[in-house]
């Protein structure tokens, strides 16, 4: 996994949170309304064809749980929501504090927070059964969290 590097000091607020000079809003300070993360986390659109790739068991995994009819991965979960209409349902902003982290929207999710690096009560690495050692990295940069989105923004009814 790619590991997200901020080394900036924050240079200015904006709605999701505070913007690093890198352009990236750092995963502590991305700013919830409702569940929602009104503002993207870098700026820059995300790319929805990147979907299979991120989804997949390698980086969010999003399968284990979810069917998606629009990607061609196998052995789809079935115990979040089927992620069909996701657009329809739900808007960006709505999408992309799911995707960050669903415990804001929904307190009793099973679903792992994407974009957050603290506050757990017994972290492991990634989706291993590893203690960490260190700080932790979110399980998607703040640019694969946008392409996610860009992609379940494509999922209309």
């Amino acid at each position: 996994m790619k590991k997200l590097m901020i080394t900036a000091v924050a240079i200015s607020a904006l709605g999701a949170g505070v913007a690093m000079a890198d352009g990236v809003v750092a995963p502590g300070d991305v700013k919830f309304e409702d569940g929602a993360v009104a503002m993207s986390l870098t700026g820059v659109p995300g790319d929805p064809s990147k979907a299979s790739e991120l989804m997949d068991r390698k980086f969010g995994n999003c399968i284990a749980c979810h069917q998606i009819s629009a990607l061609d991965l196998p052995f789809p979960g079935e115990i979040g929501p089927p992620l069909d209409g996701a657009g329809s349902r739900w808007t960006e902003a709505q999408l992309r504090g799911i995707v960050s982290n669903a415990k804001m929207t929904f307190e009793d999710s099973m679903m792992p927070a994407f974009y957050k690096t603290e506050g757990y009560i017994r972290p492991g690495v990634a989706f291993t059964s590893k203690a960490p050692e260190g700080p932790l990295d979110p399980l998607l940069t703040a640019q694969q969290v946008e392409d996610v989105v860009a992609f379940l923004m494509t999922l209309k009814e």
